[in-house]
């Protein structure tokens, strides 16, 4: 078969992204989906919300930041030394934490910044319109224009040896690299924020932190498994 044309490829490579991202999406859709219904419908689980509530009132951006360098830097790591390097530390796992806990640091509060920002702009209940519109601007605004572009040209980056390149940041760079990784990101997360945002505002961070959690160490299971020298892997 001849080539396809080049505008296609991003196209493509997103799609077959989506593909391999459709069961460990599923799963953390259906942990996200419980831990919605146990909020409204369990009573005996609202004392557990009530004081993750107020461990992230009292600790603020702080509390973000650390539960998503843990939830997104650590735990992979801890991870990939007990199941897959007999629990003995590398160089390497040092050199992953050194990038990925301040990333994922900085995420955390720009995450919190966002949904706070969000509840001032409309409001701090479940109503569908109010998720639409927050859905909306975090997934087709906040993400394509600064959290993608941004987190995959960091991780290029660091997988570059911290080698700047001259295609950061290009429509090109946007195309080939941004573009196709926003079609899977839009698969799994669509669903896992709209599912965020019907809690309260103040929970909101702990629930983001937990989806992190299940998705970064699904997937740094599924690349040790199937791809241990893929770039993917490097950049987990």
């Amino acid at each position: 078969m001849p080539p396809l044309p080049a505008k296609l490829h991003p196209l493509r490579a997103g799609l077959a992204a989506a593909r391999a991202t459709l069961l460990p999406g599923l799963v953390v859709q259906s942990v996200m989906i419980c831990v919605v219904l146990a909020y409204y419908l369990v009573s005996g689980a609202r004392p557990i919300f009530d004081q993750i509530g107020l461990w992230k009132l009292h600790g603020g951006l702080l509390f973000s930041s650390v539960s998503a360098m843990i939830a997104g830097g650590v735990l992979p790591e801890i991870l990939r030394v007990v199941f897959f390097q007999k629990g003995r530390v590398a160089a390497r796992n040092w050199a992953n934490l050194a990038f990925s806990v301040p990333y994922w640091g900085m995420q955390g509060i720009w995450v919190d910044l966002l949904y706070r920002g969000q509840a001032e702009w409309f409001g701090n209940d479940a109503h569908p319109l109010t998720l639409l519109k927050k859905v909306c601007v975090d997934q087709f605004l906040y993400n394509p224009i600064l959290a993608a572009p941004v987190g995959v040209t960091l991780y290029e980056w660091k997988n570059r040896g911290y080698r700047w390149s001259g295609e950061f940041f290009t429509w090109k760079w946007y195309g080939t690299r941004i573009f196709p990784g926003l079609i899977a990101t839009w698969s799994v997360w669509l669903p896992v924020v709209s599912i965020v945002y019907c809690l309260p505002q103040i929970l909101q961070i702990p629930i983001f932190c937990l989806a992190l959690t299940f998705w970064v160490t699904m997937f740094t299971w599924m690349a040790e498994i199937l791809a241990p020298n893929s770039l993917e892997l490097r950049s987990s």
